[in-house]
């Protein structure tokens, strides 16, 4: 779905024909900037990214929920083959001791006849063979034994991970964004280079075409001038399939409107100065909080030989059908001490040591690359620099040349063949200079990412 623009950023890019591109080491170029914006809030895998921590999030709750009291309500009818009664020989017992205690009660001797008109009670069944059952249940674990904690420490160094690839992620979007917009600066600075050419070819098609006439040229002049033009029109083509194509990836990444990314009109400059500052990266950041993940895992599977505290309590709310020996209600308070499990949670304790010495590793070499990568970006910017000065003396060389033919051709002293090479050799120049600018754009964000500095370009 296309983005709509607002009136500001529709303004912004009407200047965009206007103003040259910013230096990288002064204020970004704010076309650029909004592109990177856009891109960042369209993302995919930021948006992923995004999903997997609040993921971590849950788990963090989840690990912290394991304190609260759990309550359960149950309910049950069972119906049994029949009533659960004491034996004959045990009936009889307690009858013959109902019996005493009231001719005791009575004051009869205990060896004279039981009256007759004195009822007695029934043994009452051990469990009738109908239960209806309605309880609550309350669960409540006091002490994990640091499990509950190491687990929410190491989701805590998860979700820290994942915000710094993130963070790593939008860098990497800014990249793509900048490279994309400079070659299309660059595709731009070559179409001056394509209508000199194309003017060029014109006069010299006008010169042989009378020469000829003059019989001073043979037509095999004016084939060569058209395999020129044959030349110029396969290049005016590719110039226009790069256009098409990088206006097709900006869209791609950012949603904006075809139409209005083809408004833009980039330009290259030198840069001044650039930043000697250097911030620890994203990745080695989220490397780092990987390993001290993996560090409380191992931590939370040691804890499991520590022993477990926890409250059980319960309530029938149905008393009529309990058994002799059921309890209405009951409370307390357990333990539980895993003493041996079979190695399992010491080999996975180990195991999560070996992730986190991964870790470690994977720090330290990513550390000596990017040390590496910062020296590599440091020499091709001075190299792009150098190239520049000598591109600079070209250009210089061929103004001069172009205004020395210039003025021997209005002295009749050069023919205009002469002018237009001199012109045409001026215009090759100065696209060389902005081929020049782009390699150093490219160095420059190169070291920029190195150093861990990127983010000015969209923050």
């Amino acid at each position: 779905m296309s983005v709509k623009l607002s009136r500001t950023s529709i303004i912004i890019r009407a200047l965009a024909w206007f103003i040259p591109f910013m230096s990288l080491a002064q204020q970004p170029d704010p076309v650029l900037k909004e592109l990177i914006n856009k891109a960042l809030e369209k993302s995919h895998s930021l948006n992923i990214n995004n999903l997997s921590s609040e993921q971590v999030r849950k788990d963090q709750q989840l690990a912290k929920a394991v304190f609260i009291p759990k309550v359960t309500f149950s309910g049950s009818f069972t119906r049994l083959d029949d009533d659960i009664t004491f034996d004959e020989n045990t009936q009889n017992l307690l009858i013959g001791a109902q019996q005493l205690l009231i001719k005791e009660a009575i004051g009869l001797p205990f060896n004279s006849p039981f009256p007759s008109n004195i009822p007695l009670t029934e043994v009452p069944n051990l469990q009738d063979k109908n239960i209806l059952r309605s309880a609550v249940d309350l669960d409540w674990i006091l002490f994990s034994g640091f499990e509950a904690r190491n687990a929410i420490k190491a989701s805590k160094h998860k979700e820290a991970s994942l915000n710094y690839l993130g963070i790593a992620e939008r860098d990497k979007i800014a990249l793509k964004i900048i490279e994309t917009y400079d070659k299309l600066a660059l595709v731009h600075a070559s179409k001056k280079v394509l209508n000199t050419t194309d003017k060029y070819l014109k006069e010299q098609e006008n010169y042989v075409k009378k020469a000829i006439e003059n019989g001073l040229a043979t037509p095999i002049s004016r084939k060569k001038i058209e395999l020129a033009q044959q030349q110029l029109a396969s290049k005016e083509l590719e110039f226009n399939q790069n256009i098409t194509l990088l206006i097709e990836v900006l869209h791609q990444l950012t949603d904006e409107s075809r139409k209005d990314l083809a408004l833009l009109n980039p330009q290259l400059q030198s840069f001044s100065n650039i930043t000697d500052s250097v911030e620890k990266r994203n990745e080695i950041k989220a490397l780092e909080e990987a390993e001290q993940a993996t560090i409380y895992l191992s931590k939370m599977e040691k804890s499991s030989f520590i022993p477990k505290i926890a409250l059980k309590g319960h309530y029938e709310f149905i008393e009529d059908d309990l058994s002799l020996l059921d309890p209405k209600w009951f409370i307390g308070v357990g333990i539980r001490w895993n003493v041996f499990d079979g190695f399992e949670s010491k080999l996975k304790s180990e195991k999560s040591i070996l992730e986190s010495q991964k870790y470690r590793a994977q720090i330290e070499e990513a550390e000596e690359m990017i040390a590496l990568s910062i020296v590599k970006a440091q020499l091709e910017y001075e190299s792009s620099l150098q190239n520049t000065k000598m591109i600079e003396k070209e250009i210089d060389l061929a103004s001069a040349t172009y205004t020395m033919v210039n003025k021997q051709y209005k002295n009749n002293l050069a023919a205009i063949n002469d002018v237009l090479d001199a012109l045409t050799d001026l215009e090759k120049a100065n696209f060389k200079l902005q081929q020049s600018y782009f390699n150093q754009r490219s160095a420059l964000t190169a070291m920029l990412h190195a150093k861990g500095v990127l983010k000015s370009f969209y923050n």
